[in-house]
């Protein structure tokens, strides 16, 4: 079999490559991958060995050579090396906890009833237009609002940050970036608006998540005014971008499982696992690169210090030796040990709580108030080998 799980025209034209993802596992699952635009790479596939290449920092580095596939010059990675997602431990533990006191499951628990009025406000601003696309109208919106919402920034911002989110990962398409200095340009904006953000709630504390990350925790640790911007720009990427791609995504396979969203109208009880398994069967992050920091071994292959590796979640979350029937999408599906929030370890979604419950309160609306929702049209999807992202779905509320 011809062997290319980064060709970002094929995701753009189909998603995932799932029968070769599924031809590695069974044949070749640590697999040395050529790449015309750097180095060749470690294609890593199966559920165990994304799982240990995930909690071995120590061993696969994040920092090295940063977190994303793409190369880059040494002089823009140094800046990269300040956001979160390419650091490792200590630094990364250290920050870490910092951040995490904003997203601990009681804090995240009180949006519950947030979530839910403006997931019913989208369904009835929908209901006023003429054609709907869900992307648009339900799935973007929803995670952008809540991040209005632990940001304390206006809502009207929201199409700002939108745009932005856009602009930064789809570098590669044509639709969202011109050429590649228009993301650049999108995460200095972000950069500067969060900036602006910190300045004000110094200024006029309130009681919000933002004021909360501002001020230092009990040991005296703060963030400083560069870790606490780079943080604000993840947030507005990884908060959002898998929020609303995972939504998108869950719809669509709802779409071509019919029988699955008559289950989910009739039992919403089911949401929870729904939300699961919508997260398994998408995987709206498909890769994550780490660099070998020693000659180690993944599976049977022998991996040189410094090698580049790189970890498939959406490989990863179809793994036969892991998941029954994992070509079958079940709302139902219980135990379902998925890693679409990434393996573990140090890199373990912080905001996992967050948008397991965006995802579950977003279909219990739809379940209730859209039960007759179909799609009109094909969905256009991000030519993208890092999101499996889909730009555009119509629909008809029914």
């Amino acid at each position: 079999m011809d062997i290319n799980v980064i060709d970002q025209d094929f995701y753009a034209k189909h998603g995932p490559p799932h029968e070769q993802f599924a031809w590695l596992r069974a044949n070749d699952p640590v697999h040395w991958h050529p790449d015309p635009d750097g180095p060749g790479f470690w294609a890593v596939t199966r559920h165990a060995d994304v799982v240990h290449v995930s909690r071995r920092s120590d061993l696969f580095s994040s920092h090295r050579k940063l977190a994303l596939i793409n190369e880059m010059p040494e002089e823009e990675r140094e800046l990269q090396r300040m956001m979160m997602l390419n650091q490792d431990p200590p630094e990364h533990t250290r920050r870490r906890s910092l951040v995490n006191r904003g997203f601990t499951p009681r804090v995240i628990g009180r949006l519950e009833q947030h979530i839910r009025d403006i997931c019913h406000d989208l369904v009835d601003e929908a209901r006023g237009r003429g054609p709907v696309d869900f992307v648009r109208d339900i799935a973007a919106p929803l995670p952008l609002y809540v991040i209005c919402e632990l940001l304390g920034a206006p809502v009207e911002d929201r199409d700002k940050l939108f745009t932005w989110s856009n602009q930064m990962i789809g570098a590669e398409d044509p639709d969202y970036a011109a050429d590649p200095s228009q993301g650049r340009d999108a995460a200095s904006e972000v950069y500067a608006y969060a900036n602006a953000l910190a300045a004000q709630r110094r200024a006029e504390p309130r009681d919000d998540i933002i004021t909360k990350l501002l001020q230092p925790a009990e040991d005296g640790e703060a963030l400083d005014e560069n870790e606490f911007d780079l943080f604000v720009l993840l947030l507005v990427v990884a908060g959002n971008e898998t929020t609303r791609n995972a939504a998108s995504g869950g719809m669509l396979a709802l779409f071509e499982h019919p029988e699955q969203w008559s289950r989910l109208v009739s039992e919403p009880a089911l949401a929870p696992a729904a939300a699961d398994e919508i997260v398994r069967w998408v995987s709206p992050v498909n890769l994550f690169r780490r660099t070998a920091t020693a000659d180690t071994v993944i599976g049977d292959r022998q991996v040189r210090e410094n090698d580049k590796v790189v970890v498939f979640y959406g490989s990863a979350n179809r793994d036969e030796s892991v998941f029954d029937s994992p070509g079958v999408f079940d709302i139902g599906r219980d135990p379902n040990p998925h890693i679409g929030f990434g393996g573990g370890g140090a890199h373990f979604c912080l905001g996992n709580h967050l948008a397991k419950l965006e995802l579950r309160v977003l279909f219990e609306v739809l379940a209730e108030r859209l039960p007759k929702i179909s799609q009109t049209g094909p969905a256009r999807r991000l030519r993208s080998n890092f999101i499996n992202g889909i730009k555009e779905l119509p629909v008809d509320l029914g």
